[in-house]
């Protein structure tokens, strides 16, 4: 059974003051903890379910990972999730390095993304198109929130980022690589031939745009053309469609 004081040390990273604090968070569900363990994360302790750890226990002796056999009421007592009949893993936190677009390479740069579902959603999505670089700025969603690891479905684990303020990290970005920007008057990503030698992609806040510090950095708006009467698009559904778009030029 879990003692009481690393029940209240598990809880307390469900808020970011403590994640911040210990430098640890957390990763809930088999999906989720077997991807963490095979990563280069390291973990530092995971609660399994007695089913869990039979069906997994080569995935978590890979970092020699210390295991405690709790009961599913229990992880689902301690954890965010409704209802976890598997794992949970208390993992470190990594290092806020800088990231640069290398050439061909597509850099994914996140404007005040605050929902974390959306974050961790576009997460997923960047790992699917095989990007692995996400610039974020100071007021984006903290990737380590529950919800945000819980959305990216395991693509956490495969996709690196960088908070930073955008505005210095755009002034300093190699000037040769263009800069694509959501807009809603940009031109019609179908018809857009986007550079096959990559670049970066600007995604704004759900509801306000990208703000207007970083449009003399946008060397091409862009806009996904609407056919229906909906008044907008998920940020994170628009960063599908329109990486989907720009992916298409690779592949000619």
């Amino acid at each position: 059974m879990l003692s009481k004081s690393r029940s209240q040390f598990i809880r307390s990273l469900h808020q970011k003051k403590f994640r911040q604090e210990h430098g640890q968070f957390l990763v809930e569900g088999a999906k989720s903890v077997q991807e963490v363990l095979a990563s280069d994360f390291q973990v530092e302790q995971v609660l399994a379910t007695e089913a869990f750890y039979k069906e997994n226990v080569l995935g978590a002796d890979h970092q020699r990972t210390p295991v405690e056999i709790v009961s599913a009421d229990e992880l689902t007592r301690i954890g965010t999730l409704e209802s976890n009949n598997a794992a949970l893993a208390v993992v470190r936190t990594s290092e806020n390095r800088p990231l640069l677009a290398e050439p061909h390479e597509i850099v994914l740069i996140l404007d005040d993304i605050r929902d974390p579902g959306n974050l961790g959603t576009i997460l997923r999505i960047a790992d699917w198109y095989g990007i692995t670089k996400v610039i974020c700025s100071e007021t984006t969603a903290e990737v380590y929130n529950p919800k945000v690891i819980s959305a990216s479905k395991g693509s956490f684990t495969r996709v690196r980022w960088f908070y930073t303020d955008l505005v210095g990290y755009l002034q300093q970005k190699n000037a040769q690589m263009p800069v694509y920007g959501a807009f809603l008057g940009g031109q019609n990503v179908h018809t857009l031939p986007f550079d096959p030698a990559g670049g970066y992609l600007i995604m704004g806040n759900e509801a306000n745009g990208i703000r207007s510090e970083l449009h003399s950095f946008v060397t091409q708006q862009i806009t996904i053309p609407r056919f229906g009467e909906a008044e907008s698009l998920n940020v994170s559904i628009a960063t599908a469609v329109i990486l989907d778009n720009w992916r298409r030029g690779f592949i000619a």
